[in-house]
């Protein structure tokens, strides 16, 4: 799966969160995510509380806030939207400076920047206290299709093969004097984008047919690992304990929700 730390999401860490078994973290961040969902989004407290939570756990797991700042900008696309949302959406209006805005845009926009961030940044915490070849370990742990873990497997570990493609051929388009400044270029990059996806597709056929030689069947070899490192009650008390209480925040939030 790569070197050892080498992933760009990871961030090298000996802390009681970075030790915790991959499939642990990973049914608590479900369960997390599923809670934030679940919340009312006129429940203001709960998403406090929700990211009191987070934050306890990023101070436990001792990864830089500015690491998971950076990689926030993944969530743009859904700000975007969110900050959209109380313009174009209908129904009562209510004037916010020189512009109306939709009250129940307002709400919508709440609810999904809210949730959203929680949900991205408890992945990030996730992504930057596990190895990517621990978390295919523990979906493979957690008995997920065989298959869907093997390509999982594979795109975790040729993501950072084309990524080293793609970077070459830029290089090379560079040194020839290349620069995309306008779309008359676009041309030129959607050939580069072709001849790399022919390059991929053709690696993966010499991969498969490496595979094939050397016994490949359909399925990995089973290592033993699950077997020769048993997980007891404690470490799943540990893991569970903050999803645990974002669930029972969840549930709390949703009972006042309904006996208003």
């Amino acid at each position: 799966m790569g070197a050892p730390h080498g992933h760009t999401l990871h961030f090298h860490g000996h802390s009681p969160v970075h030790r915790l078994p991959a499939h642990i973290k990973i049914v608590a961040l479900l369960t997390f995510v599923l809670a934030v969902v679940l919340t009312p989004r006129d429940v203001p407290w709960a998403f406090a509380v929700h990211l009191g939570l987070l934050l306890l756990v990023i101070a436990v797991s001792r990864v830089p806030l500015a690491h998971l700042a950076r990689r926030m900008i993944v969530e743009t696309p859904f700000v975007v939207f969110a900050l959209l949302l109380p313009v174009i959406a209908t129904g009562p209006r209510v004037t916010v400076g020189p512009v109306t805005l939709s009250e129940a845009g307002l709400l919508a926009a709440w609810g999904l920047l809210a949730k959203g961030t929680l949900g991205v940044l408890a992945s990030l915490v996730v992504a930057s206290t596990t190895e990517a070849h621990d978390l295919v370990a523990g979906l493979e742990r957690l008995r997920l299709p065989p298959q869907l873990v093997q390509i999982l497997a594979f795109m975790v570990r040729y993501l950072d093969v084309v990524t080293g493609e793609m970077r070459r051929m830029a290089l090379a388009r560079a040194a020839r004097g290349f620069v995309a400044s306008n779309p008359r270029h676009w041309p030129v990059v959607a050939s580069g984008a072709g001849a790399l996806f022919i390059r991929s597709y053709e690696r993966g056929e010499r991969v498969h047919l490496a595979m094939l030689s050397r016994g490949y069947d359909g399925g990995m070899p089973d290592t033993g690992a699950a077997a020769a490192h048993p997980v007891g009650a404690l470490p799943w008390l540990r893991g569970m304990a903050v999803s645990g209480a974002a669930a029972l925040t969840a549930v709390t939030a949703l009972t006042m929700a309904a006996g208003r």
